[in-house]
């Protein structure tokens, strides 16, 4: 049986080890105590169609099914609401359209959500079709999916060197050498090192930082049935979370590899930006963290063998979609691995491989 090795137990590695542990003898590496540590983690995950690159909604929506229907599912509805003031007029138009939204009057967006400032509120629009995804169940899911497969998941066990000798990978982890025929790269912000560890040139995938401040709730009001809130260009958004609000400045810092964390200039920026259309101000912080989205130049995930050794896989450059394309991202790359014909359509596959970015 086919040897793979998946380095990164994220959303990436898990979805990517499930799908092919139902042919391979697959071993997940990750090198934190726990699987999802880094950016799956720390991610205020979404489930919008209309969200992302052309690839990104293909992906999206070959996932829907899973999300929807394996394991009870890992949905709940949630929508979104997207406001503006009248400065941003232009802006909120665009978005408007991008995100195929519907419009609605400040009246109607204010008895949604009785917290907004009607001052500020001029103009607003509502997607009913986002949801929520239980990020933990969804890591959780994949990774008994993984076990019941008889793959094997390693936790602490860091890669500190790849090598390729005499057709097969030989990997350095955990204080032990592993050998694997094929070698899935899931790494996260890490994707670039690994490829050069592994001697394959790098693709140019760069890690963005994103915090995220946990507040509570304005004015003490039941916020659980509220939309997540959302500023014109994505430059702010707010979520419901647990009778709490999640609010980032949706900040996308170019950085490098690393335990990300947040800034406070930072959260002050989203924050106010969240301030500015409600009518409670934020008194305190309960929590603050940051994590790490990693980009592909032409931001679209790079999936599939790498041209110049087909024994090297990547399953990389998620960005901020990591969660909402997990299941169908992770079926293109056994489909691929496996040479078996993909789901999805040819030129979608096409502009998810590897090739374009050599």
């Amino acid at each position: 049986m086919t040897r793979i090795a998946v380095i990164g137990g994220g959303i990436a590695g898990l979805s990517a080890a499930a799908a092919l542990a139902d042919t391979a003898q697959v071993t997940v590496f990750e090198a934190e105590d726990t699987i999802g540590y880094h950016a799956s983690g720390r991610s205020a995950a979404m489930l919008e169609e209309n969200y992302g690159a052309p690839t990104v909604r293909a992906l999206t929506r070959d996932s829907v099914a899973y999300l929807r229907e394996h394991d009870s599912g890992y949905l709940s509805p949630r929508g979104v609401m997207l406001l503006a003031g009248r400065a941003d007029k232009e802006a909120f138009q665009r978005d408007v359209e991008a995100f195929e939204m519907v419009e609605i009057s400040a009246q109607e967006a204010t008895a949604r959500v009785p917290v907004l400032n009607p001052e500020r509120v001029e103009f607003a629009a509502l997607s009913e079709t986002a949801q929520d995804i239980d990020t933990d169940r969804l890591l959780q899911g994949f990774a008994k999916t993984l076990r019941a497969r008889g793959g094997t998941l390693l936790t602490r066990h860091k890669v500190d060197a790849v090598s390729w000798q005499r057709g097969a990978w030989q990997i350095t982890a955990g204080g032990a050498v592993h050998g694997a025929d094929i070698l899935v790269n899931a790494a996260g912000p890490w994707a670039d090192e690994v490829a050069a560890m592994a001697g394959i040139a790098p693709l140019g995938i760069q890690p963005h930082r994103r915090s995220m401040a946990r507040v509570p709730a304005p004015d003490g009001c039941s916020v659980d049935a509220f939309p997540m809130l959302l500023g014109t260009g994505e430059s702010w958004y707010a979520k419901p979370d647990a009778g709490a609000m999640l609010v980032s400045p949706a900040d996308e810092d170019p950085v490098r590899a690393h335990d990300a964390w947040a800034e406070e200039e930072t959260l002050a920026r989203g924050i106010a930006a969240y301030e500015a259309m409600i009518t409670d101000p934020v008194r305190r912080l309960l929590a603050s963290w940051a994590g790490l989205r990693s980009f592909a130049p032409d931001r679209t995930l790079v999936l599939g063998p790498d041209p110049a050794q087909t024994a090297f896989v990547w399953c990389a450059g998620q960005g901020g979609y990591g969660m909402q394309t997990a299941p169908a991202a992770g079926r293109l790359v056994a489909d691929l691995v496996f040479d078996r014909t993909p789901t999805l359509p040819a030129e979608v596959v096409a502009a998810l491989r590897p090739e374009r970015l050599r």
